[in-house]
């Protein structure tokens, strides 16, 4: 328990707490833009750090590189500050689209997801094929899943051109962790319900 506080603490300081203060002592001595820049590679160092410990890319990894990388993009077509900083909603809002457009096929993106962690895929496979319900239940967590991802993207750029930028730097993590975090809840809530219902199936 302790572990997991301390991780939630660390995690809250290196991507929070010290862009913000990086930000906002530097933004007296040089450029917003290069202040900016400079944030960003405290939660970079991080995932770096993170990555070299662990020795393997997760998703969280690929989150920070993908940002940097549309970063960079940013700063090369000439993006200002407010662009830059919206680098992650990019992400959160193309896997929402492809989530929601995902619906449109035989089988939704939570599908394959499951499949690929799950130790019994036959057994899946085999209800997916003879429970409606089953298919319901996968098409409904897409739907969801989809819908957070592009209300995340869409608070992102409402925020970032309403406030100034030390205040979005300081409280968008929190609609973002939010938003995402009560979509987590729910998912592990409606799973356990329905792993429950479908144990004899």
């Amino acid at each position: 328990m302790n572990k997991t506080r301390n991780g939630i603490i660390l995690t809250l300081i290196m991507n929070i707490v010290l862009p913000y203060a990086a930000y906002t002592l530097l933004i007296g001595h040089t450029d917003s833009l290069t202040a900016l820049s400079v944030a960003a590679l405290i939660p970079l160092a991080d995932s770096l750090y993170s990555l070299a410990k662990t020795r393997k890319v997760d998703a969280f990894s690929g989150f920070i590189f993908l940002g940097i990388v549309l970063s960079i993009l940013a700063v090369l077509l000439g993006g200002d500050e407010r662009f830059i900083l919206l680098r992650e909603s990019y992400i959160t809002g193309i896997m929402g689209i492809l989530f929601l457009a995902s619906l449109l096929f035989s089988k939704p993106l939570i599908y394959y997801f499951a499949m690929r962690f799950n130790a019994n895929r036959k057994a899946m496979a085999d209800r997916w094929e003879r429970l409606p319900g089953f298919r319901n239940t996968f098409r409904l967590m897409t739907l969801v899943w989809g819908l957070s991802l592009l209300l995340e993207a869409v608070v992102k750029v409402v925020l970032v051109y309403s406030l100034s930028i030390p205040a979005f730097l300081a409280l968008s993590p929190f609609f973002s962790y939010g938003i995402i975090g009560l979509t987590i809840w729910w998912n592990v809530v409606y799973t356990r319900r329905i792993r429950k219902r479908y144990t004899a199936s």
